[in-house]
């Protein structure tokens, strides 16, 4: 348990927020099962959208929500279509990633403050910032602790590679996290996984290279893409979801050859993402196993 205060200070500091302000949990899969216990009852409509991180939806459904999904509109989370869905449903609750999973989009800040001033003060947002640290930081605003309806939550799962430690956080206004503290699992992040965060949080220094291997590595797959004659979207996140220029069935096709060849890699499902497939940043050698294989699976997918 003193553990998991320090976590808390130490996240505080991060932010320059004060304690009170940060709840510690088993990553933000975690957290996200707590804001849907705390502010979900059976039969309310959620809004998020189609093709949105999942688990999101995994914890809705779970406590009686009733999902609205809104299309992204040109391959980023349509912030006016999720204002309108929650001013039509009265919803209690909206998800938005910023940077985007699985697009690999982002707004900037100034867009993101926009839609949170459009809020009704009834709906409660979870800002998804996994991917916070790898995108831009014009990507990221201000933390505003005062505003009583945001939640931004953060993880040591992506630009930190912390995924199977199962640790990340929260930060809102001082009431919201004590609703956490009524409810959150007080022994759900083991005290190995503790001492992780803490040590990835203050070194700050490794996290930097990361963030510019995590850029290069991006900047290698957009290249592959292009010299095989597909369009890499920009990503703030660490994949590269590229567009194979036909509908999800032959990007499925794609998927399915690079599997056959030992390369693993997704794909969005949702309509007008699923033309697409996401390439994760590896390491130098696996993106030249990418290199070397992709031509390979185009020809087999387009049945050449």
């Amino acid at each position: 348990l003193v553990v998991g205060v320090r976590n808390r200070h130490q996240a505080a500091a991060h932010h320059c927020v004060s304690i009170e302000h940060v709840v510690v949990g088993e990553g933000i899969d975690g957290l996200l099962g707590l804001v849907a216990r705390m502010y979900v009852a059976p039969g309310d409509a959620v809004v998020t959208s189609l093709g949105a991180y999942p688990t999101f939806n995994f914890h809705i459904s779970g406590v009686g929500g009733r999902l609205v999904t809104v299309p992204y509109a040109n391959d980023k989370e349509d912030l006016d279509g999720l204002l309108a869905a929650v001013a039509g449903e009265k919803a209690p609750l909206v998800y938005l990633s910023n940077p985007d999973n699985p697009m690999g989009s982002w707004w900037e800040a100034p867009d993101v403050i926009r839609f949170i001033e459009a809020l009704p003060e009834t709906t409660m947002l979870v800002l998804d910032e996994a991917y916070g640290e790898l995108g831009p930081a014009s990507a990221l605003p201000p933390i505003d602790v005062a505003r009583p309806n945001v939640v931004r939550m953060r993880t040591f799962s992506k630009a930190y590679g912390l995924a199977g430690i199962r640790c990340g956080y929260a930060v809102a206004e001082r009431e919201v996290i004590r609703d956490f503290e009524k409810i959150r699992n007080h022994y759900g992040v083991s005290r190995m996984a503790q001492i992780a965060g803490l040590e990835a949080l203050a070194d700050q220094d490794y996290l930097n290279s990361v963030v510019a291997h995590v850029a290069a590595g991006r900047r290698r797959i957009a290249a592959i893409a292009e010299e095989n004659g597909l369009k890499p979207l920009p990503s703030a996140t660490n994949f590269v979801t590229i567009d194979c220029g036909r509908d999800g069935a032959f990007a499925l096709k794609v998927m399915q050859a690079l599997l056959s060849r030992d390369v693993f890699i997704r794909k969005p499902m949702a309509p007008r993402l699923d033309r697409c497939i996401r390439v994760s940043v590896g390491l130098d050698h696996e993106l030249d196993i990418f290199a070397a294989e992709l031509p390979g699976a185009l020809a087999a997918a387009r049945g050449n």
